[in-house]
């Protein structure tokens, strides 16, 4: 397991986009070759005046179903999944043109944000209930020996000192410390989804044990 991973490909897609952008500009200084990136981010980093990639580029596919599919593809999950290390993977990765991905920078629908308003719809929660992000994450956190995963603005400005202090590299520390910080986020945010959904219809009860 390494030390230093250097940060040459990020992934970007995120619903609060506080200080996206001098985050972004602080990659492409410390040496971040591509930016991909989905929908509305896309949007932000071009108007930006910043190069970035559209996930379809990667993909090969359009984003569809409203948005609902977009980042749930192997030129993805392979990026952030593969170990590097191991030769089988590496094979696969070259086999089928799968750039491997150094940091992810994601944050989640916000689904509690939504649901606290008492006039929210059972349809409008529902749409806000993120599928891509939570894959991504727990996939980059998995793999934290080699990716790099991002789920809160306030993490920007460490994890850019850190970049910038290792000459664009991520020390296994700070990927271990976001590692653990993304899957308590996963965790409180499927908590949040069971939480409204049981008390939204009650009249469900979870099924009982044989």
């Amino acid at each position: 397991m390494p030390d230093l991973v250097p940060i040459r490909t990020a992934l970007l897609s995120v619903s609060d986009k506080t200080d996206l952008i001098p985050f972004a500009r602080r990659l492409i200084t410390a040496g971040c070759e591509t930016l991909i990136s989905t929908g509305g981010t896309a949007r932000k980093l071009s108007e930006a005046g910043i190069d970035v990639t559209p996930i379809d580029q990667v993909t090969g596919f359009p984003e569809m179903m409203d948005g609902r599919v977009k980042t749930l593809h192997p030129k993805i999950h392979g990026g952030l999944l593969a170990l590097r290390d191991k030769e089988a993977h590496a094979a696969s990765l070259k086999e089928h043109a799968i750039t491997p991905i150094d940091l992810v920078c994601v944050n989640l629908y916000p689904f509690e944000k939504t649901v606290a308003d008492p006039d929210v719809t059972d349809a409008d929660a529902i749409e806000q209930i993120d599928i891509g992000g939570p894959s991504m994450v727990r996939s980059a956190a998995k793999n934290h020996a080699y990716a790099t995963i991002i789920t809160d603005p306030k993490q920007y400005a460490s994890v850019a000192n850190d970049i910038e202090h290792n000459t664009g590299s991520t020390t296994l520390a700070t990927r271990r410390s976001l590692a653990a910080a993304a899957f308590t986020r996963t965790a409180e945010y499927d908590t949040a989804i069971s939480t409204w959904m049981k008390n939204r219809f009650p009249e469900y009860p979870a099924p009982k044990e044989a």
